[in-house]
């Protein structure tokens, strides 16, 4: 049997077959979704900054970044589990580009877990697509993981609009990713005090940092960002 027709295989398995591990298909135990062995290899987002998540090493472990001194972002914090490395990634993409429940619930379950001790926030905000982009993918990931996260923190889930579609931000360094987002978002209804931005994946928090000053402009005052993984380092 070919290694491209094991993968598809693999991949219809793990979509298929509830009791098994996401990773690598072996039994699991109770309702999680994984394995206690996996579980343990994921990328875990340790050392990070506090306030944008990214990943550290050396000498700054856990304390806030260089690019946070140099400019402390509109978000008060990230709480962000995982790198988007490795096997991690490519739930990620199955989730986004393929629209996989079986990804979206592991992905849900492991942001729920990472999320137990933190305060909860009065309400949560989906970071959106424009609706040219959404209707070209047929799927709003960030949507489909904040209606659910919702529901299980048992707070409100409020709505933002993206004004207008902003080119790819694809390889663009974080200065020109900011100048991108300028005044991209909007939220029409009167936020609650704290609130928690929620998105599959950061990368720079330049999205994140755009939304948080549009929430902050319709009432709230503590916002937090909330994803499931951070790119790495360079």
């Amino acid at each position: 049997m070919s290694t491209v027709h094991d993968s598809r295989v693999d991949e219809w398995l793990r979509q298929a077959l509830p009791g098994r591990c996401a990773f690598c298909l072996a039994a699991t135990h109770g309702t999680l979704p994984w394995c206690q062995a996996c579980h343990l290899e994921l990328p875990w987002n340790l050392p990070a900054c506090p306030l944008c998540a990214e990943p550290q090493a050396g000498q700054g472990r856990g304390r806030p970044c260089g690019h946070c001194l140099r400019r402390q972002p509109a978000f008060a914090a990230a709480r962000v589990p995982l790198r988007y490395l490795d096997e991690l990634a490519d739930l990620v993409r199955r989730f986004k580009f393929q629209a996989s429940p079986r990804a979206g619930s592991v992905l849900l379950g492991l942001l729920v877990e990472a999320l137990e001790t933190a305060p909860r926030p009065d309400g949560l905000v989906a970071v959106p697509l424009h609706r040219r982009r959404t209707r070209q993918r047929g799927f709003d990931q960030a949507q489909w993981l904040a209606r659910r996260l919702a529901v299980r923190l048992e707070i409100p889930l409020y709505t933002a609009r993206r004004l207008r579609d902003t080119p790819s931000q694809r390889g663009l360094d974080r200065q020109h990713r900011r100048r991108n987002l300028r005044a991209a978002f909007g939220v029409e209804a009167d936020l609650p005090e704290r609130v928690a931005l929620l998105d599959d994946v950061m990368t720079t928090g330049a999205t994140f940092d755009a939304l948080a000053r549009a929430c902050q402009q319709a009432g709230a005052q503590r916002v937090e960002a909330w994803a499931v993984a951070r790119t790495p380092l360079p």
